[in-house]
């Protein structure tokens, strides 16, 4: 029996870096670890819980979240407080790394909010609206901003979440802060991406240690 569509509110990850040389497979899976802690901990943070979720899916150096419709989880919450608290955490989990390995262990990440129709056949997740989100969080666009900033992560939406959400100005979304940065072709349609730094709200004396960068050319 061939799987039905089913909504969802899309959330994925990707680690920067992930197949740089300095990174051995110990360091690998220590961000890999660090990058599921911190996103549980924003979750929770947002109050958006396991029932609400199905089973994240791994992608090897990233994780894809899945949110079930509710009126107690409106997109809202993935947009504030979602990716402040994701960001904040990653800016003191950064700051505190000693100088000598901040470079190889350092956690920076980029991060796709989209929304659609999906489906699972007992293999995996699939569908037109992860091939969006996906095509998003792997533009070269999107990982060129990452590597220009100190903060420690950057955002994109698609065109649905600007244009049902962000273009709004709800409280803690600032719509004047994103870009319409990134544009991808997904099933013969050019899609908009609209991109967002976001700052760490650090407590007060804490303070955001700036990324190390090489003059080397930077592997996403």
């Amino acid at each position: 029996m061939r799987s039905v569509p089913r909504h969802r509110s899309i959330v994925a990850i990707d680690i920067e870096r992930s197949t740089s040389p300095e990174r051995t497979n110990p360091i690998r899976e220590e961000l890999r670890h660090e990058a599921y802690r911190l996103l549980g901990t924003a979750l929770q943070t947002a109050g958006i819980t396991d029932v609400y979720c199905d089973p994240l899916a791994d992608r090897g150096d990233g994780v894809l979240v899945l949110i079930h419709p509710a009126d107690e989880v409106p997109k809202t919450l993935l947009l504030n407080p979602l990716v402040p608290a994701l960001v904040t955490l990653l800016a003191e989990r950064n700051a505190s790394l000693r100088a000598a390995e901040r470079y190889r262990r350092e956690l920076r990440l980029r991060v796709v909010i989209h929304a659609g129709e999906i489906h699972f056949d007992g293999m995996g997740y699939f569908g037109e609206a992860l091939d969006v989100a996906f095509r998003l969080l792997d533009a070269p666009r999107l990982k060129n901003r990452l590597r220009q900033v100190v903060t420690p992560l950057v955002l994109v939406v698609s065109e649905d979440i600007y244009w049902s959400i962000v273009q709004h100005d709800y409280d803690g979304i600032p719509g004047s802060a994103f870009e319409p940065l990134i544009r991808v072709t997904v099933a013969g349609r050019r899609r908009r991406g609209w991109v967002h730094v976001p700052a760490p709200r650090l407590a007060p004396g804490r303070v955001a240690v700036p990324a190390l960068r090489n003059s080397a050319a930077i592997a996403a």
